[in-house]
C-alpha cells in the first residue's frame, strides 16, 4: 500500500509526522504574495461588492464611501474578497482599493491625545464612525490623522487595525 501524502508543514517538525499548524504559503495572498488577511482602504468613492470574483457575479450592494478600512481576506486574480466592520463582504475588483491605511472611530467622541497615555492632552474628539488614516502604532496605541488634526488613539476604540499590529 502507497503512503498518503503528508504536507509540507508535516515534514519539517522533527521527523515527526504531526501537522504543525498551516503552512506560511497559506498566510500569503496567491496573487500578490501580500499577507491574508490585511487591511487596506476603499480608492474609489462608488465600489461595487459582487457575489463572486467576475463581472458576471451580481452585485450584492455598493460601497459609497472613499476611504473606508476594509479587510481583505481572499485574492483571486484581479479580485479581492473583503469584509467591512460589520462583517458584510464580498468581492471587489483590486482598481477600486487602496493600500493607504485608514481606522474608523469606534467610540463615539473618541479621544486624539498629544502623546500615547490615557492622561495625555485631548487634541480633538472624533465622533463614531470616523475615518482617519492610520499613522505608527504601539502595542496598546496608534498615530491618527482626521480633519487636520493629528493625535493618539488606544488602539482597541479602532477598527482597522489588528490588536498585535505594530507600525512604524
Amino acid at each position: 500500500m502507497k503512503p498518503a501524502a503528508i504536507p509540507l508543514s508535516a515534514i519539517l517538525c522533527a521527523g515527526l509526522i504531526v501537522l504543525c499548524g498551516p503552512a506560511r504559503a497559506a498566510d500569503r495572498g496567491p496573487v500578490t504574495n501580500l499577507p491574508l488577511p490585511r487591511y487596506v482602504s476603499m480608492k474609489a468613492g462608488e465600489g461595487n461588492v459582487r457575489r463572486g470574483p467576475s463581472l458576471t457575479h451580481r452585485i450584492d450592494w455598493v460601497f459609497k464611501r472613499s476611504g473606508v478600512p476594509l479587510k481583505i481576506t481572499a485574492e483571486h486574480g484581479h479580485w479581492r474578497r473583503v469584509r467591512d466592520r460589520d462583517g458584510a463582504g464580498g468581492w471587489v475588483h483590486y482598481s477600486l482599493l487602496s493600500g493607504t491605511r485608514t481606522v474608523i472611530a469606534e467610540r463615539d467622541m473618541l479621544a486624539l491625545r498629544s502623546r500615547p497615555a490615557p492622561d495625555a492632552r485631548p487634541v480633538v474628539r472624533l465622533e463614531l464612525g470616523v475615518i482617519a488614516q492610520l499613522g505608527a502604532c504601539q502595542r496598546d496605541w496608534c498615530s491618527l490623522s482626521a480633519a487636520g488634526y493629528d493625535g493618539w488613539a488606544p488602539k482597541a476604540d479602532l477598527w482597522g487595525v489588528d490588536p498585535d499590529e505594530l507600525r512604524d
